[in-house]
């Protein structure tokens, strides 16, 4: 059965994914739609990014994920399909590709454009070559070739002696704050040396890594690496992000004992 996905900053209290859904039901009714998330704050690539990057390695292969988060397209940012790890991904050249993938995709295509007005374009254009897709029209046939997308350079650790200086790359519904830094990396800089966690310049201080939330005391702060395998700064029970007061871009810092 095949299957389309959608990931957008809609949230759900307009018409947009219901429209979006029934064009698509309209065209290939055997069809499965998965909502990944609806809720990404406007226009935010690097929240869609992440979420998307965490996401679409579990579908299986030839599924079509529609990014309907700032994807009007324009002079320098036209509309594409990605062909990257035996799935699709169709939206504009805005820079997300450059934030979820670390390969560059096997084939890309850039879309026809016309006069028809933009300003709905997973509605307009984007739920239709979805299903043509579902149906087997190669990536090839959608639209001519595209050399080079747009880069975004996603938000890298710095590394200094026994420091690694990451940043909130996204907070979770539950206010969980999820780092750039991950267990790799931890592991390769650690060596198995202990660590602090140090939030907010050095206000807050962690010293155990755990492996659940429950293993710290209700309300008190905690980190773990979380199941996408980067390290996450959580209160257990509470709102890290709101009573620590940080937002994506703050800092976080691991030091490891010289």
């Amino acid at each position: 059965m095949p299957i389309i996905t959608l990931t957008s900053d809609w949230y759900n209290s307009d018409y947009y994914i219901g429209a979006v859904k029934g064009r698509i039901l309209r065209q290939c009714p055997d069809t499965t739609i998965v909502d990944i998330s609806h809720n990404i704050s406007s226009y935010s690539l690097l929240q869609a990014a992440y979420i998307l990057q965490n996401c679409y390695k579990n579908f299986p292969d030839n599924t079509v994920h529609i990014i309907a988060v700032n994807s009007e397209q324009g002079k320098d940012h036209p509309h594409v399909v990605v062909q990257a790890e035996s799935q699709y991904f169709i939206s504009s050249d805005s820079g997300i590709y450059g934030l979820m993938f670390e390969k560059e995709p096997e084939k890309i295509v850039q879309l026809p454009s016309d006069n028809t007005p933009g300003t709905f374009p997973a509605f307009q254009i984007f739920a239709d070559v979805a299903c043509e897709l579902t149906k087997g029209k190669p990536i090839t046939d959608l639209g001519k070739p595209y050399e080079k997308l747009k880069k975004h350079v996603p938000m890298l650790p710095a590394i200094d002696d026994n420091v690694i200086n990451g940043s909130v790359v996204y907070i979770d519904s539950y206010r969980n704050v999820i780092s750039n830094i991950s267990k790799e990396l931890f592991d390769q800089i650690g060596k198995n040396r202990p660590a602090e966690i140090l939030v907010q310049s050095n206000h807050y201080r962690i010293t155990k890594i755990n492996n659940q939330y429950n293993e710290t005391p209700v309300g008190e702060l905690l980190a773990l690496f979380n199941a996408a395998g980067y390290l996450e700064v959580a209160i257990n029970n509470g709102n890290a992000a709101d009573l620590l007061n940080l937002n994506v871009g703050s800092v976080i810092r691991v030091k490891f004992r010289a």
